[in-house]
């Protein structure tokens, strides 16, 4: 029995950049079993503000990609930043130069929302030569980056999914080895890497070649894709 669910958000509890039925049915057998879910997401602070709200189950989010951990007790919701005031600043300076390097790359409409992270919508960057020109000058101004299956964040400062959890497990005073993450994207390597239980689910198949960092189990088959691998993984060891 886990003592914690983890899991990453796009591709994993949703399907096609959507939230369907299934999700409720991961929340209503987690519900049953009293278990808690804690989702470790990419996206803003924003959408943990939106997912506690509008999902009593969840107390706590940890969003942009590890660097914040929003919390709800009761009707109050709390943020806890994982770096530092002067990392925030330098991200926010960065990206006004940023905007004069690519004035014809928008930041993410949920850019607005974010703290510790910027993103920009992987649509924009279809372009691979406009991709690697950004790549390296993110490298070149020692930015810190990963790509989602949404979004290609960047941040500053030691900023990661595992970090977090470590830090909230810490708080929490559980074991790692009582829990278990899912993900299915290539800024889940950090879990893969340091996570005992960690399990990939169906469609991680479209990166699993460029993960240098595995999971420990990974499902396949069209029944595991996204939340239903979740699901079913989920029954049958809860």
């Amino acid at each position: 029995m886990f003592k914690i669910v983890f899991s990453d958000f796009d591709g994993t509890l949703t399907y096609k950049e959507g939230l369907g039925p299934i999700f409720f049915d991961v929340l209503s057998h987690l519900e049953k079993k009293q278990v808690p879910l804690v989702i470790v997401t990419g996206r803003s602070l924003s959408w943990g503000h939106f997912l506690l709200t509008h999902f009593p189950f969840l107390t706590d989010v940890i969003v942009e990609g590890g660097g914040a951990i929003v919390s709800r007790s009761g009707k109050f919701i709390t943020e806890e930043c994982l770096i530092s005031k002067e990392e925030v600043k330098r991200l926010a300076d960065f990206c006004v130069s940023f905007e004069k390097k690519f004035p014809n790359v928008p930041l993410s409409v949920d850019s607005f929302g974010r703290k510790t992270d910027r993103a920009i919508e992987l649509h924009d960057l279809q372009d691979g030569t406009l991709f690697h020109h950004i790549e390296d000058y993110l490298r070149e101004e020692k930015i810190n980056f990963s790509t989602s299956n949404v979004h290609l964040n960047f941040w500053c400062g030691e900023v990661s999914k595992y970090k977090a959890v470590q830090h909230y497990l810490a708080a929490k005073k559980t074991d790692a080895e009582d829990c278990v993450f899912f993900g299915d994207s290539l800024n889940d390597q950090t879990m893969f890497k340091s996570f005992k239980n960690s399990v990939g689910v169906a469609n991680i198949s479209a990166v699993i070649d460029r993960l240098e960092y595995k999971p420990t189990t990974i499902l396949t088959g069209e029944d595991n894709v996204g939340p239903w691998g979740v699901l079913n993984y989920l029954k049958k060891t809860l």
